[in-house]
């Protein structure tokens, strides 16, 4: 089961399509991020999920809300995703599965990456998640919904 709604989410360093490493606490301090893990560039469901986030792009930016996508795809491998769907914010990669373990999404047993969406306020604390690996759309429409209400605002 993923970290929980109120947890203090931890942080991480992890490389980034930006060309610089991304933290956390460092990058969205302050600020109001969605953290999407994911299993695999290319896939039909991630594939889905990436481009639901691109098509709702502007509303999050509207709502204030930062987007990163992590999966254990390397960067390359990120960079021609993100090149091939156009998408608008950048991929993380955790070959290593370190920001998994903690956010605490990888399947029992066989250890791979979930679909789970994370909504995190300004003080790092864990204000929504969506975890649903069939329903890909549903993880863009549950954090819109949760930045409409405003329940993460301090």
């Amino acid at each position: 089961m993923s970290l929980a709604v109120g947890s203090l989410a931890p942080d991480f360093t992890l490389p980034s399509t930006s060309g610089s490493d991304f933290s956390l606490y460092n990058n969205f301090k302050g600020k109001i991020g969605i953290i999407y893990f994911y299993p695999k560039d290319f896939s039909a469901g991630c594939t889905m999920e990436a481009c639901s986030f691109r098509d709702a792009f502007d509303v999050l930016e509207g709502l204030d809300a930062e987007v990163i996508g992590i999966s254990t795809d390397d960067i390359p491998t990120h960079l021609r995703f993100r090149e091939a769907y156009n998408l608008p914010f950048h991929l993380l990669s955790d070959t290593d599965k370190i920001a998994a373990k903690k956010f605490d999404v990888l399947a029992p047993i066989i250890g791979f990456v979930q679909r789970v969406t994370f909504l995190v306020d300004e003080n790092m604390k864990i204000a929504a998640v969506y975890q649903n690996l069939f329903d890909a759309r549903g993880h863009i429409d549950s954090m819109i919904k949760e930045l409409r209400r405003k329940s993460i605002r301090v």
